[in-house]
């Protein structure tokens, strides 16, 4: 029986690659002494993987739109968010045929070039692999709106859920997880996979980071 793809094989499959970590950690502007780290960069090495992450994108996109009230509006262009973003951008691009673009940083000033689609008035879904505060996601989202591109909609694999769905919506940005942390802790510890000491202290650092949001 093929397993069902959803948020918590997801969870299972970042467990499984060795993609979530636990101990103490600062990377980053965000996550400072975390006790977890998660890099989803490993799904790189599973081609199957990627592609059902994309799927789960697309899933997630399809089930949004045909809402009666939709949660997610329809777009022209995916925009994945250098670096981590970019690869599960162009998965889901290859997936659903949709048109890719992004922005880097070559000229010698530090300015922005936007590569691929472009056109005023586009509509774009940036895309992320996981999302701590969502200053990157925020800085894409401008860049993009500097070129006329309409921004609205974010969806990420992972949220960190430390109070970026709060900061990008202050933004005109609406996120949309697949997973968020708390569920995929929950998971590990009532599978054995996690202590209740390791348990315990990311949902302590994650309500903590929570607050400091909310006073920012």
């Amino acid at each position: 029986m093929q397993e069902e793809i959803d948020n918590l094989w997801l969870a299972r499959t970042l467990h499984h690659l060795g993609a979530v970590q636990f101990g103490d950690f600062s990377v980053g502007r965000s996550t400072v002494h975390s006790p977890i780290y998660i890099d989803l960069k490993v799904m790189l090495g599973d081609p199957s993987v990627l592609r059902n992450a994309a799927r789960l994108i697309q899933n997630e996109t399809r089930f949004g739109q045909a809402l009666r009230r939709p949660k997610v509006g329809w777009f022209d262009v995916v925009a994945g968010v250098p670096y981590g973003g970019l690869h599960l951008a162009t998965a889901f691009s290859l997936e659903t045929n949709t048109p890719l673009t992004y922005a880097r940083q070559p000229r010698e000033d530090g300015g922005h070039v936007i590569e691929g689609v472009r056109q005023a008035g586009a509509t774009a879904l940036i895309v992320d692999d996981l999302v701590t505060g969502g200053r990157s996601i925020l800085e894409t989202a401008n860049l993009f709106r500097q070129e006329g591109l309409h921004v609205q909609d974010v969806i990420v694999l992972v949220d960190r859920d430390q109070g970026a769905a709060e900061r990008l919506k202050r933004h005109g940005l609406h996120l949309i997880s697949i997973l968020k942390l708390s569920v995929m802790l929950n998971l590990y510890v009532a599978e054995g996979w996690i202590s209740e000491d390791e348990h315990h202290s990311a949902v302590q650092y994650i309500e903590a980071a929570r607050e400091r949001s909310r006073s920012e």
